[in-house]
């Protein structure tokens, strides 16, 4: 039977009714019909505003996490620094979709606005998504229910994380590698990333200025290996300095050290090259953290040229998009690992999509950059034994603690 929002001049509450008084209570159940009338409760809630707050990392890094306001005083979340924190103009743009709107339009918002997020360049693409994320975590929050119901519920109740400890490796020696692989392993950490290859010269470099390159990040992997032990997983990112006669020969070098994946060796959007390389090295190939939208996501999935895709909610297009390329990756037998190389909020938000996905990997965290960084949020961001434990709060699960957000704009 399919029910419109009012059936012969009866509300779905009437109806619903009427069966009771029937006998059949308890055997008639549409999940669609609390949301439903939840969101009816709300027909006057309207977007009324968007806040902005970067925070400084070392470096002359920041992270920029948004507010979405509306007129009932209910709020959602996002990070939108992906793509760069000098994005106003363009969530401007999307904003204006939005401005005055129910932020239960979500579709709405995608169909209006994921065409420009696809064509528009990483800044476009990064304020698209921020602003979808924002809007899952303020129907979340409106409805007094965790983003991952509004998917269909969860599949796991912790979501496993690695340490991506290249950030806050400074020393960038092979003992620099170790040192911070053993402190992230002391903590309980059982994955790990770097990317020793940051850097790497010119690929029309002298023979002995590559030679040398090379030869420090085979032994910066090796040092994180040997300090980290044979049982904690290592995924190596190339953040695609290297060609396919340069990946394959490294790969082969790197082998002993018994990778869980290689990561970007190459652009993820050139499928001939990754092709040729995952056809001849033995470690599994990841990437996909900058395309956007299911169509970019498409030749990485028809050709499976990777096992491992990378999807990013800052980037990708949001929660929804994101759910749709592992939908698509799971058709050829590829797991998700969702990409995440930066803030608490992001994190948050990427724990809820990962929750809900039956092909999830493993979720990056970004290690130890700021001390403070578990303090932006409330509750503060707590991973124990390599796990983020979910919790049962409205939204994203989280809320910005204003204090300290402030304290370091």
């Amino acid at each position: 039977m399919t029910m419109s929002r009012e059936t012969d001049g009866m509300s779905r509450r009437g109806l619903l009714a009427g069966v009771a008084t029937t006998g059949l209570a308890g055997i008639w159940y549409h999940p669609e019909a609390t949301a439903w009338e939840a969101e009816r409760g709300h027909d006057s809630l309207r977007i009324t505003g968007l806040e902005l707050f970067p925070v400084r990392l070392p470096r002359n890094r920041k992270w920029l996490f948004l507010r979405l306001v509306t007129n009932q005083g209910i709020s959602g979340i996002a990070e939108a620094t992906l793509g760069g924190t000098d994005k106003v103009s363009e969530l401007k743009t999307f904003f204006g979709l939005i401005d005055g709107a129910s932020p239960f339009d979500i579709r709405r918002y995608r169909e209006q606005g994921l065409g420009l997020a696809v064509t528009g360049g990483r800044k476009m693409a990064g304020a698209f998504s921020a602003i979808e994320q924002a809007l899952w975590d303020l129907v979340g929050k409106t409805l007094n229910v965790p983003v991952y119901d509004l998917f269909g519920g969860k599949l796991r109740d912790q979501i496993d994380v690695y340490a991506n400890i290249n950030n806050a490796t400074i020393d960038r020696s092979p003992a620099g590698f170790a040192e911070n692989a053993a402190q992230a392993v002391g903590e309980g950490f059982l994955a790990l990333k770097a990317a020793p290859f940051d850097g790497f010269p010119a690929l029309d470099a002298s023979s002995d200025e590559i030679e040398r390159a090379t030869t420090t990040g085979v032994d910066c992997i090796g040092a994180i290996r040997k300090t980290a032990g044979d049982d904690v997983k290592l995924k190596v990112d190339f953040h695609s300095y290297f060609d396919v006669e340069r990946t394959i020969n490294v790969a082969q070098r790197i082998a002993p050290f018994d990778l869980s994946w290689i990561e970007e060796p190459i652009d993820a959007q050139d499928v001939v090259g990754t092709s040729q390389i995952q056809k001849v090295i033995p470690q599994r190939l990841a990437g996909g953290e900058f395309l956007v939208g299911l169509h970019q996501f498409g030749p990485l999935c028809r050709t499976e040229c990777v096992e491992v895709l990378m999807p990013d909610v800052q980037i990708c297009g949001g929660l929804l998009e994101g759910q749709r390329i592992a939908t698509a990756a799971e058709l050829h037998g590829q797991t998700v690992a969702p990409h995440n190389a930066h803030g608490p909020v992001a994190t948050a938000a990427s724990a809820q999509l990962s929750a809900v996905l039956p092909n999830f990997e493993i979720l990056e965290y970004q290690w130890n950059e700021v001390p403070w960084r578990a303090e932006l949020i409330n509750p503060p961001e707590a991973i124990h034994e390599g796990r983020i434990h979910l919790n049962d709060r409205a939204g994203f699960g989280v809320e910005l603690n204003e204090q300290v957000v402030a304290a370091h704009i």
